[in-house]
């Protein structure tokens, strides 16, 4: 997913996240000193890569028994529950709302606020938050994947339980600085300051630059594409490039 689109959906994201979700400097727990991208990151795409300094990533955990097992079950139903939507006009039908549809960039999130909702209280795997759909040259939505939720403040041990840690890595953004009204046209520019690619990364340097600082914003998130062959690309945190696999 191109840069301007991240933000894009970001800034949406922003817009809609209940009270809480997002954490300003000041709040209970707020000191997230240290947390930086972990493992080794070198299969991340460049526009993922380009907020190396806004992202915490789960560490791999050993692997228990029954993990891979569990992961092959949730992928199969996630499959077999999303069939239906390679035509893009049924998740329209079923609530999900395409996220940012003036902005042409390859990757697309329709998203459906009702499953972000029950993804706060637990885990279904048929019901996805985000539908992720990739322009190609003759289809402007096809369909690759999905992407689930977490609340923010959920520990590594209930993400366990959803997907195991093991094999899968979720990803929460982090130390994010929104900028004063009059600087905003800064995110986007060649080397910004502000938002998710800038380089203020603390509190101190985003309250001396007038911004706000958000130690953490949005949810936790982790994409998931099931017509893939192999859980290296099925959770892939790669989104520059298509997830069709060989299915399609």
């Amino acid at each position: 997913m191109g840069g301007v689109l991240i933000f894009a959906f970001l800034l949406a994201m922003l817009a809609a996240t209940p009270t809480g979700a997002g954490q300003k400097q000041g709040s209970t727990k707020d000191n997230m000193a240290g947390m930086d991208m972990s493992g080794d990151m070198k299969d991340m795409g460049p526009s993922m890569a380009a907020m190396a300094g806004h992202m915490y990533i789960t560490p791999l955990r050993p692997k228990q028994p029954g993990d891979e097992e569990k992961v092959k079950a949730i992928v199969a139903q996630v499959k077999a529950s999303i069939e239906r939507y390679r035509d893009y006009h049924k998740a329209l039908e079923d609530g999900y709302v395409i996220g940012n549809p003036n902005v042409n960039e390859p990757q697309f999130h329709f998203t459906k606020e009702a499953n972000v909702l029950e993804a706060e209280k637990h885990f279904d795997p048929t019901k996805p938050s985000s539908l992720l759909y990739f322009q190609t040259p003759t289809q402007r939505y096809k369909l690759e994947g999905v992407m689930f939720t977490v609340p923010p403040r959920a520990s590594e041990d209930e993400l366990n339980e959803r997907i195991p840690l093991s094999i899968v890595r979720w990803h929460k953004h982090i130390n994010f600085c929104a900028a004063p009204a009059d600087k905003v046209k800064e995110y986007l520019g060649k080397h910004p300051k502000f938002g998710m690619f800038g380089s203020i990364n603390t509190a101190d340097a985003c309250k001396a630059e007038g911004g706000t600082f958000y130690p953490v914003i949005f949810t936790w998130m982790i994409h998931m594409f099931p017509f893939e062959n192999d859980f290296k690309d099925i959770f892939s945190m790669n989104d520059d490039i298509p997830h069709f696999g060989s299915t399609q």
